[in-house]
């Protein structure tokens, strides 16, 4: 993966949280600042360990797997956005109260980054440096879900599943192109 693709995957997987924020502000009973930066710094804080825990297990299941690393990539990834896709279509009712204290936002903070973990592997499987997937994640993460929680306070839950649908799109094509660079 060049780059490039690498920083649009960080991009397209920090949409899940992003989308978690607008759902979390649209439910805080009053926006303060505490609740953006904890929200910002737990989801970007996992985002980034878990491409690194992914990578870390990927290199040790290489040699199994070098054949298949374009399948391996293609499916993870598109596995990936179909699951954002289909996640996105699902209604959830709102009560108001702050979300971005304790289990509960340790909770969304893996939830929304499992995804990261298997990008992980799928830049070990394809030798890539992780780094340039982990950090740009944690950074754009961190700074998405900050500022998910502010626009979500202010717009409600409109746009929480349109974020999650495009970020589902660009995994899949990411995953589509691996496949079709390797094959032909």
């Amino acid at each position: 993966m060049s780059v490039i693709e690498l920083f649009l995957t960080a991009a397209a997987l920090s949409m899940d949280a992003f989308a978690v924020s607008l759902g979390v502000g649209a439910c805080l009973p009053l926006l303060t600042p505490g609740a953006a930066f904890r929200m910002g710094i737990a989801c970007g804080s996992f985002q980034f360990l878990m491409p690194l825990a992914g990578w870390m297990a990927g290199i040790r299941l290489l040699s199994l797997i070098e054949a298949y690393d374009h399948w391996v990539a293609f499916l993870l990834l598109f596995f990936l956005g179909v699951n954002m896709i289909r996640e996105s279509r699902k209604e959830e009712a709102c009560e108001r109260r702050d979300n971005t204290w304790g289990l509960t936002l340790l909770s969304l903070a893996v939830a929304t980054s499992i995804d990261a973990l298997a990008a992980g592997i799928g830049v070990a499987a394809l030798k890539g440096s992780v780094m340039f997937l982990a950090v740009p994640a944690g950074i754009i993460t961190a700074c998405l879900s900050a500022a998910g929680v502010c626009l979500g306070f202010q717009a409600g839950r409109f746009l929480g599943k349109y974020v999650e649908i495009a970020g589902g799109v660009v995994l899949c094509f990411i995953g589509l192109k691996i496949l079709l660079v390797s094959i032909i």
